[in-house]
C-alpha cells in the first residue's frame, strides 16, 4: 500500500494548490457546468464594453439569486396591503382610513404591486438572468455529453482518494477488466493512454438545468395567469341556472390580456343545497357539510351531468373551476297590492350577519304595483331574517344556523326607488330619500315579525306582503380561469425534483492506471475526484478497488524483497473501512513512500474488499 502527501516539504499552501490544478489539468475540470464567478472590475470605454459587462452581471448567478430575493420581498406588499384587482372595495375602505399614507402607496405603486412597473421590472431582469444563465450552461453540458471523460492526471497519488497496488496479470487485462467494471457500475468510460477514464453523476448538471428551466416556467405560468385569468362570483338559489358569460356574474375582475371569448363555455343549474351543523357541545352550530347539488353540461349542446360541489373539492372544467364560497337563506315572500293582485313573488335572498346566519336585505316591487286608488307606485321593504329565533335570548338574532325557528321581521315604504334614474345601485341596500314609510295607527313605522305563512297588511288597503312557508337556500359561486395552473404546478414539481438531483447526486471521476514496472510486475494505481469533498467517492472507489482486485490480485514478491517493511493494516492518512488514502501519513509527509503490499505474498490493497 502506499500513501502520498498532498503538500511538499516547504511548499506554500497557494503554491500547492496551484501546482496541483497545473498536473490535474483537464481532469480536475468541468465537474460543473455553473460559470465562473469573476471579480467584479469595470470595464473599459465604449458602449459595447459597458453592454458586455452588464450581461455578464447579469447572467451572473450572483444577480439572479439577488433578484429572486427581491422579487419575493416585492410580493410581500401585496399580500399585506389591499390590492385593486382583488377587491376594490377595501383599497377605498383604507385610502378613507389612511388619508395620509393612501397618496404615498398610490405613487410607489402598492395598491396594484403585480402590475406595478418596479415589480414588472425586477420579474423580466429575472426572466432573462435565469435564461442568460441557462443557455451557455446547456450548450457546455450538451459539449460534455458529447466528448469523453478527460484523460488520467500525471499524479493520481495527488488526488483525494487513491489506492495502489501490484499483480502479475498484464497491464492490457487490468485495464480491460477495469473498463468492463466500470460500465457495469454505469460509468461512461473509456481507455485514454494507459489508464481507463470514467465519469459519472451526469444527473446533477440535469437536475441544474431542470430547476433553472423550473423557475422559467414558473415565471410564464405566474405572468400568463395573471394577464389572462378571470375571477367572477355568482349568486344562485336553489332552481336558478347559470351561464359561463359575462352579463351572468354579479362580480367579475379579469387579466389585461383577457377577452371574453376566452370563457370556458360551460353552464350548471343548483338543484338542492345542504348544510348541516353540530347540534350539542362545545362545537354546537359549526357546520358539517356544506354542498350544492348541481347538474351541468360543457359546451352549447354538451350532455347533462350531475355532481355535488363541496368545500376546497370545487367543479373542474377545462381552465375553469367552480368553486362554492359562501351560502345563505331566501325566503319566498309574496307582495299584493291594494286589489289583491300578485305583483311580487319570488325568493329573496338575504346576506349573513354571523355564524348562524341571522341575516338582511332588501325587497323591492319596481313594477305592476298600483296603490288602493289605482295610481302607479313603488314599494320597498327591509328584511331581517333568523332562521332560528328564541325569545328567551332577548335579541333578535339567530341562535343556531339551521331552519329550526324561522322569523322574518320587515318594515316598509312607498315612493321613488330610484331604480330609474341610471345611478346603479345595490340590490342589498334600500335608498329611502325619495320613499315615505308606512305608519301604524300610531304614527310609527310599520313594521311586523312575521312566521312562515303571516301576512302584513299595509295601511288604508295599499296591499300586503305575506311570509311564504317556502324558505329556499342560496347557494354563492367563485369561477375562475386561470391558464397557467397547470404548467405553474408542473414546474414546481420539477424543480423539486431538480433541486433534489442536484443536491443529493455528486458528479465524480475514476481513473485506474495499469503499466508495468521495472521489475517486469504490473503496478495498478485508481484514483478518484468529486466536485465537492465527501465520503462517498472514497467509499466508491473502494470499493470499485475490491472489485478488481478480485480480477487483479496482488502479486507475490515476498522473496524479492526481504527488508519489507510489515503489512500492519491501513497507512495512517487512510479511510480504515476501505483503505483508500484520504488524508496525509507521516512518511507522506516528508516525501516518502511505502509501499508494504509490493513485499508482503498476497497483501489486499487499500480499498480492496475480499
Amino acid at each position: 500500500m502506499s500513501t502520498t502527501s498532498r503538500t511538499r516539504p516547504g511548499d506554500s499552501p497557494g503554491a500547492s494548490e496551484s501546482q496541483e490544478q497545473e498536473e490535474l489539468g483537464a481532469a480536475g475540470s468541468q465537474l460543473s457546468t455553473a460559470p465562473r464567478e469573476e471579480p467584479v472590475s469595470l470595464p473599459g470605454l465604449g458602449v459595447i464594453g459597458w453592454a458586455r459587462w452588464f450581461w455578464r452581471q447579469l447572467t451572473s448567478m450572483r444577480v439572479a439569486l439577488l433578484l429572486l430575493l427581491l422579487l419575493s420581498l416585492g410580493a410581500i406588499p401585496g399580500s399585506l396591503i389591499p390590492q385593486t384587482g382583488a377587491d376594490a372595495a377595501k383599497v377605498e375602505d383604507f385610502r378613507k382610513a389612511h388619508e395620509t399614507l393612501a397618496p404615498v402607496y398610490d405613487k410607489l405603486g402598492l395598491f396594484h404591486v403585480y402590475s406595478s412597473v418596479w415589480f414588472s421590472a425586477i420579474y423580466i431582469l429575472l426572466f432573462v438572468s435565469l435564461i442568460g444563465c441557462i443557455v451557455p450552461r446547456t450548450w457546455q453540458f450538451v459539449g460534455q455529453l458529447r466528448g469523453r471523460p478527460p484523460g488520467a492526471p500525471k499524479r493520481l497519488d495527488r488526488l483525494p482518494a487513491y489506492t495502489t497496488w501490484q499483480t502479475q496479470a498484464d497491464p492490457e487485462q487490468v485495464r480491460e477488466a477495469a473498463l468492463a467494471l466500470l460500465k457495469k457500475r454505469r460509468f461512461r468510460a473509456h481507455v485514454a493512454g494507459d489508464a481507463v477514464a470514467a465519469e459519472k453523476g451526469y444527473l446533477r448538471e440535469v437536475g441544474n438545468l431542470i430547476f433553472h428551466t423550473a423557475l422559467i416556467v414558473l415565471l410564464v405560468a405566474f405572468a400568463s395567469g395573471q394577464m389572462f385569468k378571470s375571477d367572477g362570483t355568482k349568486l344562485m338559489v336553489e332552481g336558478d341556472g347559470f351561464s359561463n358569460a359575462l352579463p351572468m356574474y354579479d362580480d367579475f375582475k379579469s387579466g389585461s390580456l383577457f377577452h371574453s371569448d376566452d370563457l370556458v363555455p360551460f353552464s350548471f343549474d343548483l338543484k338542492d343545497f345542504k348544510g348541516t351543523y353540530e347540534v350539542s357541545g362545545p362545537n354546537r352550530g359549526t357546520p358539517r357539510t356544506y354542498e350544492a347539488r348541481i347538474t351541468y353540461s360543457e359546451g352549447a349542446y354538451g350532455k347533462e351531468r350531475s355532481t355535488t360541489v363541496k368545500v376546497n373539492q370545487p367543479l373542474r372544467i377545462d381552465d375553469s373551476k367552480v368553486y362554492l364560497v359562501s351560502h345563505g337563506y331566501a325566503p319566498v315572500v309574496t307582495v299584493r297590492d291594494g286589489r289583491g293582485k300578485v305583483v311580487y313573488r319570488d325568493a329573496v335572498p338575504l346576506l349573513p350577519l354571523d355564524g348562524n346566519v341571522s341575516s338582511n336585505g332588501v325587497i323591492k316591487v319596481m313594477d305592476g304595483y298600483r296603490d288602493a286608488r289605482g295610481k302607479k307606485d313603488q314599494l320597498g321593504f327591509q328584511a331581517f331574517f333568523v332562521p332560528t329565533f328564541d325569545a328567551r335570548s332577548g335579541t333578535m338574532l339567530s341562535q343556531f344556523p339551521a331552519l329550526v325557528n324561522p322569523l322574518l321581521a320587515v318594515n316598509a315604504y312607498h315612493g321613488d326607488l330610484g331604480v330609474d334614474s341610471g345611478i346603479p345601485q345595490s340590490v342589498y341596500q334600500l335608498n329611502t330619500k325619495h320613499m315615505k314609510a308606512f305608519e301604524n295607527g300610531k304614527g310609527q313605522l310599520l313594521k311586523k315579525l312575521l312566521k312562515p305563512g303571516d301576512t302584513m297588511r299595509l295601511p288604508n288597503g295599499a296591499g300586503s306582503i305575506t311570509f311564504e312557508k317556502d324558505i329556499k337556500e342560496w347557494a354563492g359561486f367563485e369561477i375562475v380561469q386561470e391558464p397557467g395552473g397547470g404548467w405553474a404546478l408542473g414546474g414546481a414539481f420539477a424543480a423539486i425534483f431538480g433541486l433534489a438531483a442536484s443536491l443529493f447526486i455528486q458528479r465524480r471521476r475514476v481513473w485506474v492506471r495499469a503499466v508495468r514496472g521495472a521489475d517486469g510486475v504490473t503496478v495498478v494505481e485508481m484514483a478518484g475526484l468529486g466536485r465537492s469533498e465527501s465520503a462517498k467517492v472514497p467509499e466508491e472507489l473502494g470499493d470499485l478497488a475490491g472489485t478488481l482486485y478480485d480480477r487483479a490480485p496482488g502479486a507475490d514478491t515476498s522473496e524479492d524483497a526481504p527488508d519489507a517493511a510489515p503489512a500492519d493494516g491501513p497507512a495512517r492518512g487512510s479511510d480504515a473501512s476501505t483503505g483508500v488514502s484520504t488524508g496525509v501519513s507521516t512518511e507522506a509527509s516528508a516525501g516518502v513512500s511505502t509501499d508494504a503490499s509490493a513485499k508482503s505474498p498476497a497483501v489486499p490493497a487499500e480499498g480492496a474488499e475480499k
